[in-house]
């Protein structure tokens, strides 16, 4: 969130929101990893220094993956094959949360969208 030009004014304003319920998947923390290792992603490094301080500071909620998030992903069709984006689908349909993301066609699978 910090600066991101990939985060709108209003999608910011709701996760900004003290009145919103904000999770952080632990899927997410795993492709902020993957990707910095790889060189497709300019954060700062080291994210174990920082990230769960910004999910504190910000009074985010961790979303762990539990083996149901994990099964669930035999049941989605193939509309999507990224690993990252089929486990976070499965999180927001079994926890009934909405998916903050800028790939629209994450919306086949039924699940609430926020755009970016």
């Amino acid at each position: 969130m910090a600066g991101s030009r990939r985060i709108g004014s209003a999608t910011a304003a709701l996760i900004s929101d003290s009145a919103n319920d904000v999770f952080v998947s632990a899927v997410s923390a795993w492709e902020i990893a993957i990707k910095l290792a790889i060189g497709k992603l300019a954060v700062p490094p080291h994210p174990a220094s920082w990230l769960p301080e910004q999910i504190s500071r910000n009074s985010f909620a961790p979303l762990p993956v539990s083996i149901e998030h994990a099964l669930a992903v035999a049941d989605l069709p193939l509309h999507h094959t990224d690993p990252f984006d089929r486990l976070l689908i499965a999180q927001a349909k079994l926890n009934q949360l909405a998916l903050v993301t800028a790939d629209e066609k994450l919306a086949a699978y039924g699940v609430d969208l926020i755009s970016c």
